[in-house]
């Protein structure tokens, strides 16, 4: 099948992840294998491309491709106590450059756990990580501005999954907003999707929308990240 534009994922898309989840074969997945693509990983490679086309539009500066930004729907059950093969949902990716390996990046996810999406500069390896938290502890009128921007645009930073104790190196810092801040594991917002739209080609305009009020974000992150190519 050749790419289009998003139209909504089908009507059976919800249904065909619950019976997956039900039977967690690899026989039944294969023989429902053709709803699965017209249901679900097809429309899913329409709303990234789509997606890509609207947020170039936007200045975003976020991008994929229906065959690098999608998950499989395969677990790695390698190193899990968990062997059922197949996830309860299907995900994807848009990234400054495309792939799964970039930080700044949209995230969206369809499945039985919920549906929602999300911006995030999400565990940074080390070096960048130290740097932000070094950004908020040096710089937190710009960190503060950043967030009172989410605020105007009707989203927060997400703490779920933070850091117990201050990490060292940061004993000094004394505000309580930038004390959570810097526990963070990660830099992230939210949008939760209704299932119900997820068929409609109206979705498109919802993530762009969520997005760009998340830019923010994106233009903090990236700022800090342009310092620690550079150095």
């Amino acid at each position: 099948m050749t790419g289009g534009v998003f139209k909504g994922f089908g009507p059976k898309a919800i249904p065909f992840l619950k019976a997956l989840d039900f039977h967690q074969s690899r026989e039944w997945f294969q023989e429902n294998r053709d709803l699965y693509e017209q249901e679900l990983r097809e429309p899913f490679g329409d709303l990234v491309e789509t997606l890509t086309t609207r947020f170039a539009e936007a200045g975003l500066g976020l991008k994929g491709d229906r065959k690098r930004s999608l998950f499989r729907i395969n677990r790695d059950v390698r190193f899990s106590k968990d062997k059922r093969p197949y996830n309860r949902h299907l995900s994807a990716i848009l990234s400054p450059d495309g792939t799964k390996m970039e930080q700044g990046v949209f995230y969206v996810h369809i499945g039985l756990e919920g549906c929602f999406a999300g911006v995030a500069w999400w565990q940074p390896e080390p070096a960048l990580m130290l740097a932000l938290r070094q950004a908020i502890a040096t710089r937190p009128d710009r960190f503060r501005a950043m967030v009172k921007a989410l605020a105007k645009n009707g989203l927060k930073l997400d703490g779920d999954g933070a850091m117990k104790r201050t990490p060292r190196g940061f004993e000094q810092v004394a505000d309580d907003d930038l004390v959570a801040a810097i526990r963070n594991r990660h830099f992230l917002v939210r949008h939760v999707i209704d299932p119900a739209g997820i068929h409609d080609a109206a979705l498109v305009d919802e993530l762009v929308d969520f997005t760009s009020r998340a830019r923010p974000l994106l233009d903090w992150g990236r700022a800090i990240e342009g310092r620690v190519a550079a150095s």
